[in-house]
């Protein structure tokens, strides 16, 4: 079971949207008591667990630091729980912070300063560091070692500051937005997949025992197969499943259970959540499938186009329902079918029409 609950809101929102609200503090305390301690909990991603194994265990042998890490992907697939886990491999203290924290190069420093020696810093959605924050950490990643500019104009004067070594773990959502010449800073980088069912209901079953859940192997594939392939929703899922078992009935969670719990909290076969089905059923239904612009799209589900495009957009896509094009959003074919409707003659991709899914 691997998720990350410290990231920053926005990074919380598919999540906190599947399970009717944002996550209270409870839900926060059990996540973390949850989390996987070491790489050999942790389930999926085994291709990057093999290779952080390999960097880990090299380092321990030689006495040193680890590389320093970055880790990209959606959210909720892991990556602040692998912090936590090279940090516990290393028997290393960890700090942690996000990019949006780091405003001006003095935060950094102030942080780089504080490092013990071998410590690990996490910092969470480091793309969004500022300028000034970021071109200090190059010389800290690589030769461990920032200036302190003191005073400004013609008497300003930089006083170099050695550091210990330490390793840096950056995790972003949107490794394309980092700069090449911090990207090429890291000594390991990896990109964080997202999960398959089977990989989900092993997360699942680990979680419920933990929670002392009862759920059957069905009732695991149930929800599994909602989590839109990420270990933090599984989780959640699990939590509100539980609550509604335990409310309404015995407290065993089956098939029947899950489906009809989270049917309440209006979470459909394929993972689709109110929002989402709003979003197709506006460019279905008043938009005959597209192609229509994004704004136009956010106005008629009543959301800002920000929320359209970063929260219900990338999963939909994902899922083969909506494509973007030059012209605007388009509903596949497979989007008319899930909501059991029929395309249109005139419809992108209808049958015997020549359009974007045509032939």
């Amino acid at each position: 079971m691997n998720w990350d609950d410290t990231a920053p809101p926005t990074d919380d929102i598919d999540a906190e949207r599947l399970v009717g609200g944002s996550a209270d503090g409870e839900d926060q305390a059990v996540e973390s008591a949850l989390r996987p301690k070491s790489l050999d909990e942790f389930v999926g991603q085994e291709r990057v667990r093999e290779q952080l194994d390999l960097v880990l265990k090299a380092a321990l042998a030689r006495g040193g630091t680890a590389d320093h890490v970055l880790l990209s992907g959606a959210p909720g697939l892991g990556k602040t729980t692998l912090s936590l886990i090279i940090a516990a491999e290393m028997n290393a203290p960890i700090r942690i912070t996000s990019g949006p924290a780091i405003q001006h190069a003095g935060d950094l420093a102030a942080i780089l300063s504080s490092l013990q020696e071998g410590e690990v810093l996490f910092l969470d959605e480091i793309h969004r560091m500022s300028r000034p924050a970021e071109e200090m950490l190059y010389m800290a990643m690589e030769d461990f070692r920032v200036d302190v500019i003191v005073g400004k104009g013609p008497g300003a004067t930089a006083i170099p500051l050695e550091l210990p070594p330490f390793t840096l773990v950056g995790a972003t959502t949107r490794a394309g937005l980092l700069p090449p010449p911090l990207r090429d800073r890291f000594g390991f980088t990896a990109h964080m997949e997202f999960y398959d069912p089977a990989e989900l209901e092993r997360v699942i079953h680990r979680s419920a025992q933990l929670l002392d859940v009862d759920i059957d192997a069905d009732g695991a594939a149930e929800i599994a197969g909602r989590s839109r392939g990420t270990p933090r929703i599984a989780n959640r899922l699990l939590r509100r499943v539980r609550d509604y078992a335990q409310v309404k009935l015995d407290g065993l969670i089956t098939r029947e259970v899950a489906a009809a719990a989270l049917k309440v909290y209006e979470v459909d076969a394929r993972g689709l959540d109110r929002l989402d089905r709003a979003v197709l059923q506006a460019l279905l239904g008043l938009f005959g499938g597209g192609p229509v612009g994004l704004s136009t799209l956010a106005v008629a589900v009543g959301e800002e186009r920000e929320t359209v495009e970063e929260v219900a957009e990338p999963f939909l896509v994902r899922e083969g329902l909506l494509a973007r094009t030059p012209r605007g959003r388009v509903a596949t074919p497979a989007a008319w079918a899930h909501l059991g409707l029929v395309p249109p003659q005139q419809a992108p991709g209808a049958s015997g029409q020549r359009g974007l899914f045509g032939a």
